[in-house]
């Protein structure tokens, strides 16, 4: 059955990915502590559904407090999915909206597109560098591999961050077929990101403490000790997190 074919399916390319990708997750939580132990930000931008890995390591339950989401409106699938796909491929737009945030060149960035290919995310990570932060891209090289650039510098976004954390999902992300089928269907790219990125939050807290530093994590506002704990955080980090 599909779904015993989709588990088995996921469950390979999440066990490639854990071993051929573990010094660039690394790499990338030792740029993230450098950020938080400085007092400073991992932002996390993506377009259209990528924007949920924005969403997944910000304001949550034993989540770092110091993670700027970009949920940039105009990329969202909300009020029209339709342009969000229009908007993440106009240059110069996502990179002005960065200049709009709490930046410095201590933070570190984290990009997120499995294609790599638009303009919103070139734009961002071109804009990024250029404030001095460290860029982390998550990116299918085989599906990028397969797509030209849709920046004016025919640049992928793999090719112009600091690290390239390649998720393992197929060209087209879909990776399922039957007869009868023409389109293939079921992506994976979202459960095998997620994976990297709370991967990377893990290890980043875990480099924080073992360096003598205890960072900032928010606890379940369902706890009873959870909205003051959380009331010092927004206090604390509030002027430095736009979405706060």
């Amino acid at each position: 059955m599909k779904q015993n074919e989709y588990y088995e399916i996921v469950k390979d390319q999440l066990e490639r990915q854990m071993k051929d990708e573990v010094e660039s997750i690394e790499k990338a939580a030792q740029y993230c502590a450098e950020s938080v132990m400085k007092k400073r930000l991992i932002h996390v931008f993506g377009c259209g559904h990528s924007q949920m890995f924005a969403m997944e390591v910000f304001y949550r339950a034993g989540g770092l407090v110091p993670v700027n989401a970009l949920l940039i409106p105009h990329l969202a699938l909300f009020p029209k999915a339709k342009l969000s796909t229009l908007q993440e491929r106009v240059e110069g737009f996502s990179g002005e909206y960065l200049k709009l945030e709490n930046v410095s060149g201590e933070d570190t960035m984290i990009i997120v597109s499995i294609s790599g290919r638009n303009a919103g995310v070139v734009d961002m990570a071109l804009e990024a560098k250029r404030i001095g932060m460290k860029v982390i891209a998550l990116v299918s090289k085989q599906f990028s591999d397969k797509v030209s650039s849709r920046h004016s510098s025919g640049k992928n976004l793999k090719e112009v961050a600091d690290i390239v954390i390649d998720i393992k999902c197929v060209a087209g992300d879909a990776c399922l077929s039957m007869e009868g089928m023409k389109a293939k269907f079921t992506g994976t790219s979202t459960i095998l990101g997620m994976t990297v990125m709370d991967c990377i939050m893990a290890r980043t807290i875990e480099l924080c403490v073992e360096q003598g530093y205890i960072p900032p994590v928010y606890v379940s506002s369902n706890l009873d000790s959870g909205d003051a704990i959380n009331a010092e955080y927004i206090k604390e980090y509030g002027n430095l997190i736009d979405c706060l």
